[in-house]
């Protein structure tokens, strides 16, 4: 955990009820320890992120109101620009546009990145920088754009970093993608085919012998 996300994420009251429940101490000594200032993502937050192949990004509405969305891509397609600075293409889809309209009113948001099958997830708080029809959107929907090309990309977001934190594993449910589960059982497919094709052969040295002792 960095210490800007501390002092971003623990207000007065949740510095009370990490108080009552007997925290406070814990984080206390935690604060004191790390450096002011941002905090930056090092190269165990930029591989986890580079590997990943979806998040999650909370935005906060005109009405005060939070609102969740959920972004896909091939593993990659958000990109760690430098230690500040995240970013991704802004793919066409229900067009339904809340999180654009939500950033515009406050260009805050909190992203998760989740790693189910190691249970392993990082936060992160930081602010968006949307490029869609200014002077600098076509460069970047251009470096951005993905090797499908049925995916329209309708804009960029770039994401100034404010502070990150790593979670816990405790209550992550292990869940697997195809490819991730194709990466478990290939070996074992490939182990079954072995012994089948060994058993096939014994089967038909077996039939042979049994043959020529007739």
């Amino acid at each position: 955990m960095g210490r800007r996300f501390q002092e971003l994420a623990f207000t007065p009251l949740v510095k009370r009820h990490q108080q009552e429940h007997g925290s406070r101490r814990q984080y206390d000594r935690m604060e004191q320890s790390l450096p002011q200032g941002k905090d930056t993502l090092g190269d165990a937050e930029k591989d986890f992120i580079q590997r990943r192949d979806s998040f999650y990004m909370a935005s906060v509405s005109e009405t005060g109101w939070p609102y969740i969305q959920h972004r896909g891509g091939p593993k990659g397609f958000v990109r760690v620009i430098n230690p500040s600075l995240l970013g991704f293409a802004d793919l066409r889809g229900n067009k339904q546009y809340v999180s654009l309209g939500n950033l515009e009113h406050d260009s805050r948001v909190a992203l998760f990145f989740m790693d189910y099958p190691y249970q392993t997830r990082l936060k992160i708080l930081g602010r968006v920088e949307v490029h869609e029809h200014d002077s600098e959107a076509p460069e970047l929907i251009k470096s951005f754009r993905l090797a499908d090309k049925s995916d329209v990309v309708e804009r960029v977001m770039l994401i100034h970093v404010e502070g990150f934190d790593w979670n816990c594993p405790q209550h992550i449910t292990p869940r697997y993608t195809m490819s991730e589960l194709q990466d478990v059982f290939t070996p074992i497919r490939e182990k079954l085919a072995k012994l089948e094709a060994e058993n096939e052969a014994l089967r038909k040295n077996i039939t042979a012998s049994a043959k020529a002792s007739i």
